[in-house]
């Protein structure tokens, strides 16, 4: 493994930042029809431990995408950290797969966002779908650099950001906690 594969890729700053702006942009439009109660819910927040009751409470694809989710955020967090290509990454890696796939699927079957339809928020589901497969295969061709580009955008960009989406007022992560 040479270290080039260890590195930031070249203009990552950029395209990290429009991607932002997309992600953010998707997200106002997804919720800017309960503005007005978001508001309301924001101004009325009381930090709280977390609320199990809830938690079980919640029907089985929340429980599994919730679950899937948290566990995929923090063993994608030590596959950033970790050296790429031994071992431990690759098994570490099929394994993330394998709940990006479950917190992909799973959100096909919650729909309470958008009275029982689709809501903007899937197109991060579709996007998900199309991709996670493609950065496998590139991984296994030893395209190095589109592996790497994609696997970190899915992270930062289908974890890491979506956690602060998940807890906008009035979604199960916020309700938990400040609800």
């Amino acid at each position: 493994m040479s270290s080039v594969s260890q590195m930031q890729p070249r203009g990552f700053g950029a395209r990290f930042v429009l991607s932002m702006l997309a992600v953010a942009v998707i997200v106002v439009a997804a919720v800017a029809p309960f503005g007005r109660a978001v508001m309301a819910m924001t101004a009325r927040v009381h930090p709280h431990g977390p609320d199990l009751g809830l938690l079980e409470r919640l029907p089985l694809a929340i429980k599994l995408h919730l679950g899937a989710a948290l566990a995929a955020l923090a063993l994608g967090a030590v596959l950033m950290l970790v050296r790429k290509g031994r071992l431990l990454h690759r098994t570490a890696g099929w394994m993330w797969v394998g709940l990006v796939s479950l917190v992909a699927g799973s959100s096909l079957f919650i729909d309470g966002l958008n009275n029982g339809r689709f809501s903007l928020l899937h197109i991060f589901t579709g996007w998900t779908l199309i991709i996670l497969p493609l950065a496998v295969t590139w991984a296994k061709r030893h395209d190095v650099g589109r592996h790497r580009r994609t696997m970190m955008g899915l992270f930062y960009g289908g974890f890491a950001i979506n956690l602060f989406i998940a807890f906008i007022p009035g979604r199960t992560l916020w309700m938990t906690f400040f609800g």
